[in-house]
């Protein structure tokens, strides 16, 4: 199956909003992209998420991508196209997910632990695949991993990763990761959720530049 080719964004960044309140959306996405991360995923299991994708994406340019995470029915497939998202974050591989994916032409981003499920995710027209729970891989781990894949993959290292194991990952090739709680949380201003993004974003900026 072919899927969305992942988009080439300024820095390989996707911000969690993890239990993102809708009314707090648009500004706290706003600051995420001003600090120079362009990609965004409103898990769904956050308060009315597909409020917050609709308001986040008529927010923003185009050239942001939005979308959401926690995706597991095609069902949220259809609610998160009717919201204007393109990216689709999902914990694990469901053909009848990735199906809808391709079918409305989102940017599909499966999570995988194994070498067999990364083949199962590239066969079924993933555009990038999350190693998750990235900590419990380690760089050492996924460098194995990536030993094997076909060499334009994109990989994206996501779970207890923060802008401090860059550098790491960057050593064996890895652009993209998902931030979550060293980024985002409902109690913190958005403010210091605007000064974290501009954190992470230099800290990307130096290990991409290294």
């Amino acid at each position: 199956m072919s899927g969305v080719p992942f988009p080439k964004l300024k820095r390989g960044l996707v911000a969690i909003l993890r239990g993102l309140e809708p009314d707090n959306a648009v500004a706290t996405a706003e600051a995420i992209f001003d600090a120079g991360i362009e990609a965004i995923e409103v898990p769904l299991n956050s308060p009315d998420p597909f409020r917050s994708i609709e308001a986040i994406r008529k927010s923003l340019p185009e050239t942001a991508l939005i979308g959401a995470g926690t995706v597991l029915t095609p069902a949220d497939v259809e609610r998160l196209d009717a919201a204007g998202g393109r990216l689709l974050v999902s914990p694990n591989i469901d053909s009848d997910v990735m199906q809808a994916a391709s079918r409305f032409g989102m940017v599909s981003m499966p999570g995988v632990f194994t070498p067999t499920e990364a083949f199962l995710a590239i066969k079924l027209g993933a555009s990038a695949l999350k190693f998750f729970p990235a900590s419990v891989l380690g760089a050492r781990g996924i460098a194995a991993i990536m030993a094997v894949l076909p060499r334009q993959t994109i990989v994206g290292a996501v779970g207890g990763v923060s802008d401090r194991d860059f550098a790491d990952y960057a050593k064996i090739g890895v652009r993209t990761f998902g931030l979550g709680s060293s980024l985002f949380s409902p109690s913190l201003s958005v403010i210091e959720i605007g000064e974290r993004a501009k954190l992470a974003a230099r800290a990307w900026d130096a290990a991409a530049s290294a």
